[in-house]
């Protein structure tokens, strides 16, 4: 599922006057075993299933539709409402809002894990730790795990996940004679001798987003955030991976490689449609918004492995993906946290995964069925192939700030600009380096010490 960040979300995430107070803004919990940090047992769980009562979900995936009719029907006693109370960050406000007023909690949310530091951060989110979760380790891709635990804590548990790959129009790179780039550094040589044959044609469309940004950060290795208990250091000027990516970059920008159209658009999927864009880096999540979004092209694409900056090496990144979190306020946490596990590690993932959901559990990523998959869009390829082992490939060192929403909410204002006006990426990314410390600094956290 894609990250949606696009939208300006000034006062969500860290909304209290400070961040060091914004535990004001959580709650102990109202519900059962309010406060305590006592282990939940898996007898606990049979327990307060079989005795039933009600939760609330916020969610927008579509697959969890079919999640809670199987779960209602395993357990007749349990009622699940499930709410799609706006998509991404229209449903950071609700909850936020929510949160603070101290009313209106939802026992369960949907949650993408760029944004799950912040909600962690405001007491908002159950540890659930405490119910066994923490034993899953080893039952998730890194990606995903890592983005949904903090320490020793566990504060989601992984729905799915976005392990990158290139896809690319083979029909049109076939006609100009142009290799399936293994580089950045090929992709751009491709990215010229394609639009040199046809001034119409383009490697690919940008127009600046922040969560293709990072991830192109993280696969080259960066890590240009961290945080230390109030400790944050941001890092969009030296980190290595930062310099790797605005080498390349710069270069495709400043030769008007890249199609100036924004993603999801109806001149996008046009793009997409006529070959005049003719590759995507993105997340795993991609070939049903290809065949939902861009049949006349069926057969014409395919997947291969993303692009790496070193000639040799097999890295890959994340782009999107989302977990399901146990509010804190929420009034029945055993139910909440067993239709979580039900969901996200259970007989729920398969059913979503049928549904066009890309898993985060390795058990789904390497069983026979899921690899041996044809996809018809795709010529009959085995794309699950090439996700499965991207997931694999994604450095688990990557962390996100804990004021990540804000952050990509004003990456347009600093960074967008190299692609408008004459400032360069490296500037822009500068900029937002300060913009977003300064934010981090007037919550109250350490930023750049």
């Amino acid at each position: 599922m894609r990250t949606t960040t696009r939208r300006a979300m000034r006062g969500v995430g860290l909304l209290c006057a400070a961040a060091l107070s914004l535990t004001a803004c959580g709650s102990d919990g109202t519900g059962d075993d309010a406060g305590s940090d006592k282990a939940v047992t898996g007898g606990d769980l049979r327990a307060a299933l079989k005795e039933g009562g009600s939760i609330t979900v916020w969610a927008w995936e579509p697959t969890l539709k079919q999640v809670v009719s199987d779960f209602q029907e395993r357990y007749p006693k349990v009622k699940v409402k499930l709410v799609n109370a706006g998509t991404g960050n229209d449903q950071y406000t609700a909850l936020q809002n929510a949160v603070q007023a101290g009313a209106g909690v939802p026992d369960v949310a949907q949650v993408e894990y760029y944004a799950l530091g912040q909600f962690a951060l405001g007491k908002s989110l159950e540890d659930l730790s405490r119910y066994g979760a923490s034993d899953f380790k080893r039952d998730y891709s890194p990606g995903p795990w890592n983005a949904a635990t903090i320490d020793d804590a566990v504060y989601a548990l992984p729905m799915d996940s976005g392990p990158m790959a290139l896809y690319f129009n083979k029909k049109v790179l076939d006609k100009h004679q142009i290799a399936t780039p293994t580089t950045w550094d090929e992709y751009l040589d491709a990215a010229r001798k394609l639009h040199a044959a046809d001034p119409n044609a383009y490697i690919t469309n940008d127009t600046g987003d922040a969560g293709f940004t990072t991830s192109m950060i993280w696969q080259a290795g960066g890590t240009p955030f961290k945080t230390r208990d109030t400790s944050v250091t941001v890092d969009l000027v030296a980190d290595k991976g930062v310099t790797a990516y605005t080498e390349v970059w710069q270069k495709l920008i400043d030769e008007k490689l890249l199609a100036p159209i924004s993603s999801w658009s109806d001149e996008w999927y046009a793009g997409l449609a006529d070959g005049t864009i003719a590759t995507l880096a993105t997340g795993a999540w991609m070939p049903a918004n290809f065949a939902s979004g861009v049949k006349a092209a069926s057969g014409d694409w395919r997947a291969a492995p993303l692009p790496q900056w070193e000639k040799g090496a097999e890295v890959s990144s994340e782009n999107g993906g989302s977990s399901l979190a146990v509010m804190k306020a929420g009034k029945n946490k055993k139910l909440a946290y067993a239709f979580n596990e039900y969901a996200n590690h259970s007989e729920g993932v398969q059913s979503r995964v049928e549904n066009g959901a890309f898993p985060a559990t390795t058990a789904d990523l390497t069983s026979t069925t899921f690899l041996s998959t044809t996809f018809p869009y795709f010529g009959g390829q085995k794309a699950n192939e090439i996700f499965a082992l991207s997931a694999t490939q994604v450095p688990e060192e990557w962390s996100y700030l804990p004021f990540q929403v804000y952050a990509n909410s004003i990456f347009n204002d600093t960074v967008g600009k190299a692609y408008a006006t004459d400032t360069t990426l490296a500037d822009g990314l500068k900029a937002w380096q300060k913009a977003s410390a300064d934010y981090g600094t007037e919550q109250g956290f350490d930023v750049n010490k």
